[in-house]
């Protein structure tokens, strides 16, 4: 099936011959749908916490922090923000000069509201002669977008989300990267440091070094910590082969195989990378201005403190089982708390041998942990929290997108609707053992919960492979606990007029 040449490509790309034909079959195989027992609720795995509870938590993760562990803040930072202005887009395109639709005419009648509006004016007048409101006058409104999308002007159409204008301040406006910076010395910061870490795309590595070096002296003097600011790449080994229609190999005009990016599940790879006993992970448009942050700083503090008292049961309970020192009810207690707290379920548990019972329960305990704030379902698109069953016949928390539900299935298609929790995408992580051993996280992914997409190059169809999700099946194996967090915790911007929503406002 492949020529020399196309080997060649193959490993120069840090892959094998093998891995792209195991794509090729999944391709066309397709993959299995997943077994759901319930949608997670409040009370059936998902944690409602009551003020005490909060406050306790708190103090856990103030505790922790004092002991000087190594805490790194995750954001997956690499997409374009093109699809941001897809409605824009489609305005320049239109066969109408003035806006006609709602949402063409909120962005020309709010545009002072935007944190860019003073940089769009200057480039407006720089090209046009004339600022964004004596364009608006003379009707020349494709020309302000222009200049906000265009290579001559702002170029927002191909910069990443993270470097845009979101909040406007009275010393100027913030990027979403600097509102993360932010965060992070906040809620993330230990013994003076903060780690934070950054996904970018190659494209894109450049400008956001150069934010970084003209931003980072201003927020450490700001907060009074040291910055510690990585960036890495999604890497060209996790991409996946696209096919034709009929699951041959997709190839270019000048004859070479097309490869494409694997969806955020690919940065589970960069995830492993690090080293750190705690980690942070946040979307990189999810942010809000100061005025809003306080509900941010005190759900990310919430939710580290469970992760801490998680985590130090696990491991007190692993060092017993371990030490091949217990007593049926020590067995007893930690089943329930695998079976309880950590919502890992096992049919016919009760029936298992002293012996077999530890090396199960030893099995669950000694893997990655994540606690995951959810909001409670408002109609956002995406995935959310249920009850589902693994390979072994067990029972766990995970994150379901629609596309792992088996529309034919009247009961789960129920499910999904009636969920009552959402996923924002809002974690902390454990990814070390007891020993202090960084656990190698591509071992606990579920290779079956990837998904085929249907796209199109150059006008001619194709089929993408997309990796299992980073916060779905690429931590499948994972221990998970929910955590009900206020919606104002909850703030993506996925177009630009969300940008003109009150808690956008600075």
């Amino acid at each position: 099936m492949f020529t020399e040449s196309d080997k060649k490509q193959i490993e120069s790309r840090g892959m094998t011959i093998d891995q792209v034909e195991h794509q090729l079959e999944q391709i066309e195989r397709g993959f299995p749908f997943l077994r759901i027992k319930s949608a997670a609720a409040a009370g059936n795995g998902i944690l409602v916490l009551d003020e005490n509870a909060q406050n306790q938590a708190r103090e856990e993760w103030k505790k922790y922090k004092q002991e000087g562990h190594q805490i790194v803040k995750f954001v997956p930072a690499s997409g374009a923000a093109s699809r941001m202005f897809k409605n824009l887009f489609a305005f320049l395109n239109a066969n109408y000069d003035t806006p006609q639709t709602n949402f063409e005419k909120e962005f020309f009648d709010n545009f002072r509201k935007f944190a860019f509006h003073h940089a769009l004016c200057e480039q407006c007048k720089k090209n046009e002669g004339m600022g964004v409101c004596k364009l608006i006058q003379a009707g020349k409104y494709k020309a302000i977008v222009e200049n906000l999308l265009g290579r001559k002007g702002l170029n927002y159409g191909q910069l990443p989300k993270g470097l845009l204008f979101f909040h406007d301040y009275e010393d100027g406006p913030r990027t979403p990267m600097e509102e993360h910076l932010v965060e992070a010395a906040l809620y993330a910061e230990s013994k003076g440091a903060t780690n934070i870490h950054f996904t970018v795309s190659y494209n894109h590595l450049e400008l956001f070094t150069e934010k970084v070096r003209e931003k980072l002296d201003y927020y450490e003097e700001k907060f009074g910590v040291a910055f510690s600011v990585m960036l890495s790449e999604q890497k060209p080994s996790t991409d996946t082969i696209a096919t034709t229609t009929d699951n041959k190999p997709f190839r270019n005009a000048d004859g070479t195989l097309l490869f494409r990016p694997g969806g955020h599940g690919a940065l589970i790879e960069n995830l492993n990378d690090i080293d750190a006993d705690i980690i942070f992970i946040k979307n990189i448009d999810n942010v809000v201005p100061d005025r809003f942050k306080e509900d941010t700083v005190k759900w990310k503090q919430i939710i580290a403190g469970i992760l801490v008292e998680a985590q130090r049961k696990v491991f007190d309970n692993l060092k017993i089982l371990e030490s091949g020192n217990y007593t049926h009810e020590q067995l007893e207690e930690i089943s329930r708390f695998v079976q309880h707290d950590l919502c890992c379920q096992k049919p016919g548990i009760e029936h298992l041998e002293d012996a077999d019972l530890a090396e199960y329960l030893k099995g669950k305990l000694n893997r990655p942990i994540r606690v995951c704030g959810v909001v409670r379902n408002v109609g956002e698109p995406g995935g959310g929290p249920f009850e589902a069953f693994n390979e072994d016949g067990t029972i766990s928390l995970q994150i379901l997108e629609s596309s792992q539900i088996d529309k034919n299935r009247e009961e789960y298609l129920k499910m999904f609707a009636n969920g009552t929790h959402f996923n924002p995408v809002d974690l902390v992580c454990s990814t070390k053992n007891y020993k202090g051993e960084k656990f190698n996280l591509p071992d606990y992914i579920d290779h079956n919960t990837g998904f085929i997409s249907n796209k199109s190059k150059d006008g001619r169809e194709l089929k993408a492979l997309e990796l299992p999700g980073l916060w779905n099946g690429a931590m499948s194996d994972w221990n998970t606990i929910f955590v009900e967090v206020p919606l104002t915790t909850f703030n993506p911007v996925k177009t630009v007029n969300d940008l003109l929503r009150d808690v956008h406002q600075a």
